[in-house]
């Protein structure tokens, strides 16, 4: 009888849904773009997924995230483990405590790969330090208004933070999901071969574009 990973192993081929199963990654923040990652994932047959969030899910989560309205008041990677055990029987790891730099090389070690999903700069500064200090393959994907970008350390330029609360910005669903089905891509390409190659996407000409 066919598995869980059934379609994604005739897509690629068990070799490399094999690698993509052991490869231990981080994923440090698990908001609308963490959350939906670390999903997608967990479906395509990765296995070792850390989650690193101190927040709590609120009602406004709701519409770009994968919580329910019953998750409100959790923490988010609390929830979001559930989740994924319930939809994969998958094991994941859930921290709930805000990545600092004395506590960033204890939450990060052992890890094959980070994946950057935070919402701040400072919080992508700290990443980009740690991945230029301990060279641990660093993906950052992040969003703005109709632009999403999924970029590789090495190409990488920290954006400065926008006025106002993060929360308050308008944020089309569908942005997120693109931006992430390329993200995931992206990781697959990573464990299978170890290609890193960083993209773009504009939602209004629905353009995906290599950078």
């Amino acid at each position: 009888m066919p598995g869980t990973f059934h379609h994604e192993m005739l897509y690629r081929g068990s070799e490399t849904i094999a690698k993509l199963s052991q490869l231990r990654i981080a994923i440090c923040g698990v908001g609308a773009l963490g959350s939906n990652l670390a999903d997608t994932l967990a479906r395509q047959g990765a296995a070792h997924l850390r989650l690193i969030d101190f927040d709590r899910v609120e009602e406004h989560n709701i519409g770009t995230q994968t919580y329910a309205l019953s998750d409100i008041g959790q923490f988010k990677a609390d929830a979001l483990r559930k989740q994924l055990f319930r939809a994969t029987n998958v094991e994941v790891e859930a921290v709930r405590k805000e990545l600092t730099t004395a506590n960033a090389r204890a939450l990060l070690k052992d890890v094959d790969l980070i994946v950057d999903c935070f919402d701040n700069s400072a919080s992508r500064q700290l990443l980009q330090d740690h991945a230029r200090s301990t060279h641990v393959p660093t993906l950052h994907v992040g969003l703005f208004a109709d632009f999403g970008q999924i970029a590789w350390d090495e190409a990488y330029r920290v954006p400065k933070d926008v006025a106002g609360n993060v929360c308050d910005y308008p944020l089309a669903r569908n942005l997120i999901l693109v931006t992430v089905a390329v993200a995931a891509e992206s990781i697959v390409a990573f464990a299978a071969d170890g290609q890193c190659k960083s993209w773009t996407i504009t939602l209004r000409d629905l353009a995906v574009r290599e950078a």
